[in-house]
């Protein structure tokens, strides 16, 4: 009795502990979410204050990184968790990494705002941004619906969420070839669109990172590993019965 009372207890402590490692989690990709969509916002409104406050909080995204890896080594050393858990502590793991690098490309996005508007030579062609705040929405909807397949273990909507990435992939070569027709037409746009390609690049990359963690919902939930499935059969492979 005393022997089972005490498994009972451990189970319910490891159960406490990946509770709140999924918690922190979310919380990370709520922060970065955040972190995107200012960053387009402050390029949007010219807003420096803004930008440079997501410059700013991006420590804090640093700073969760390091927790939540902290927590996921401490529950694989103790507990050493098997099936199941396993998956969850390895897919959350590595959402965290995604999380972190997303955060890191919305920083991006925030410097070069702060460099388009606060320099000798502002950028006065707002048309060249069109397609950024496109990107931006798509980018932002992807990460979104990726953080909230995780929450809610919706493989469907996960599957969505990472065919969704051909989608912006797809408006990124848009966006490159009319600035590569802008640098044609007006070379004194050279500087400026070389700014905003850094950022469709950061987009885009966000796009990745997004389609990642919902490849690793996929993993979590069914354990089949997608991420080199192509596009064409990743919702066969993901929904397929076990």
């Amino acid at each position: 009795m005393v022997i089972a009372s005490k498994e009972g207890h451990t189970l319910k402590q490891f159960d406490e502990e990946l509770a709140e490692l999924r918690k922190l989690v979310l919380e990370m990709g709520g922060l970065v979410e955040d972190q995107i969509n200012q960053a387009v916002k402050a390029l949007d409104d010219e807003d420096l204050d803004t930008a440079r406050e997501v410059i700013a909080r991006d420590h804090m995204v640093n700073g969760m990184d390091i927790k939540a890896d902290e927590k996921s080594v401490r529950l694989l050393a103790r507990r050493q968790p098997v099936g199941s858990d396993l998956r969850m502590i390895i897919s959350l793991s590595k959402t965290v990494t995604d999380l972190e690098r997303i955060g890191d490309e919305a920083e991006k996005i925030a410097r070069m705002a702060v460099h388009l508007y606060d320099s000798d030579n502002p950028i006065s062609n707002t048309r060249m941004l069109r397609d950024v705040f496109t990107m931006g929405k798509l980018a932002s909807a992807m990460l979104h619906d990726s953080l909230d397949a995780l929450a809610r273990m919706d493989i469907e909507k996960a599957v969505k969420t990472a065919q969704g990435d051909e989608e912006l992939d797809r408006e990124f070569r848009s966006s490159l070839r009319r600035l590569i027709t802008y640098m044609m037409e007006d070379p004194r746009t050279i500087t400026h669109s070389i700014d905003i390609l850094f950022i469709i690049k950061a987009l885009e990359r966000i796009g990745d990172h997004s389609k990642n963690i919902a490849e690793y919902v996929i993993y979590l939930v069914k354990g089949r590993d997608v991420r080199h499935a192509s596009p064409d059969t990743l919702a066969t492979d993901a929904l397929k019965a076990d």
